[in-house]
Formats: structure tokens, sequence, C-alpha cells
């Protein structure tokens, strides 16, 4: 019996690829193995995504979306009298305190660019779109350093199987960014405004 029209079947196939990296890890994703994941046949993984290179930058640029996406909506980053530090040290305890397959997923598709170039620009996307959401509360250079250390804080914690520590995370973070009353009196709310470019 044929198939019905499925417009949805790109769709699928990337969350297929998701699913099969979290079961698997990278090791196992291949056109075969998503194909038989997502109940499509094989020609539908190839005909959407030509090569393997290509459905990995869909399946990261799709799971890239988490950290950031909680980050958007979190109301410190419209807020200027907030202590982002420890704002910024609970939403990377909430990420990294429920169920970690989808941060290890996020991760292990983030670090595959260091040997699939074709992943890179899609891992620095995600760089990119954090540091601009950060930006708003600080200035692009600080952005990028908030960005740096939250980056290197998850890394730690899932490679080193450590709990999260909230109050190092802060406080690392408040280096960074001084909230009002710590020292260099450079709270958010007295951070200049973002500069152009």
């Amino acid at each position: 019996m044929p198939r019905r029209h499925d417009p949805e079947r790109r769709q699928r196939i990337i969350d297929a690829a998701i699913r099969v990296v979290a079961r698997a890890g990278i090791a196992g994703l291949s056109h075969r193995s998503v194909a038989a994941e997502a109940d499509v046949p094989l020609g539908s993984t190839t005909y959407h995504f030509t090569t393997l290179d290509d459905l990995m930058v869909a399946a990261l640029r799709q799971a890239n979306e988490g950290f950031a996406r909680v980050l958007a909506a979190h109301p410190a980053l419209s807020d200027p009298e907030s202590d982002l530090p420890g704002e910024l040290a609970r939403v990377l305890g909430a990420w990294l305190g429920g169920d970690r397959t989808g941060v290890e997923l996020e991760y292990e598709l983030y670090l595959a660019a260091l040997r699939r170039p074709a992943l890179r620009p899609v891992a620095a996307e995600w760089a990119e779109g954090v540091g601009a959401l950060l930006a708003a509360r600080t200035d692009p250079v600080t952005a990028r350093a908030l960005v740096a250390v939250l980056d290197g804080i998850c890394l730690q914690v899932l490679l080193t199987d450590t709990p999260y520590d909230e109050a190092y995370a802060r406080e690392v973070l408040t280096r960074l960014l001084p909230v009002p009353g710590t020292r260099g009196g450079r709270g958010p709310g007295s951070l200049p405004p973002p500069t152009a470019g």
C-alpha cells in the first residue's frame, strides 16, 4: 500500500536523527539508522539530506534552540535591575538539573564540529545567538565572555559528571558582571548600553 502524502517528512527525519544521536551517539548516525527510526524509505533521507553532514547540520541547528529559547524567555534579560549573574546561574541550573538527555545531545552535536567542518558555522550561530541575547544587558565583549563561561561550566559538569554548583557559577559570573554593592561597583543597572557593531 502506498504511503499517504507526508508534508512533515523532512521534520520527522530531523527528529529521528536527534533520537538516534541521543540513543547511540554520533557513531550510530547514518541515513539508514535515521530512515528506520523515522519509519521512512531510505531514499527519503537522502532526498532531503544528500550527505550525513547536511542531516547533522539540521539536527544541530534544532538542538541548539534549547538553551537559547530558555534564556530568551527569561525576564532577567529585559529587567535592567535584576541580578543578572544570579539569574544566569539559576537558568543554567534549571537547564542542567532536569533530564540531561537534551543537554548531552546538544553538546555531542556541538563538539562533533571539531571533526566536521560543515558543523562549525552552526556551532558559531549558537554562540552568536546567545551572545546577542546577553548583549542586550551588557555589551558585546562582555556578552562573549559570558557565553564562554556558561559554555565552559556546562562542559565541566557534563564531562566530569559532577553536580552543578549554582553558587560557584554565580560567583564566576559576578566576577565578569558584578551586581550592585559588590567589588567593582558595576551592577547590571549601571552597565553601559550595548555598543554598535
